[in-house]
């Protein structure tokens, strides 16, 4: 028997599901890295502008960047629920 014999008849008993919620949950955690990442850049570009404005861009910063975390937290949640 060739290979392809061999994998395609062991095709019903993988599971995909594991490899999909893997790839989803990278996905979300590369997002939500990214958008953390450029809302701190944003933030010390804003504050290298205004340095009397970096109380107020910090803690908006900081409330953003919780947001999208809490938000990735939850897409995470809910790929291990496909599983």
């Amino acid at each position: 028997m060739t290979l392809l014999t061999i994998l395609l008849q062991a095709a019903p008993a993988i599971s995909l599901g594991p490899i999909g919620t893997s790839l989803s949950i990278g996905i979300v955690v590369l997002a939500a890295a990214l958008g953390i990442g450029k809302i701190g850049q944003s933030a010390v570009e804003g504050i290298a502008r205004q340095p009397e404005a970096g109380s107020d861009i910090r803690t908006t910063m900081i409330i953003s960047a919780a947001l999208i975390e809490g938000v990735a937290l939850f897409a995470i949640v809910v790929c291990g629920f496909i599983l």
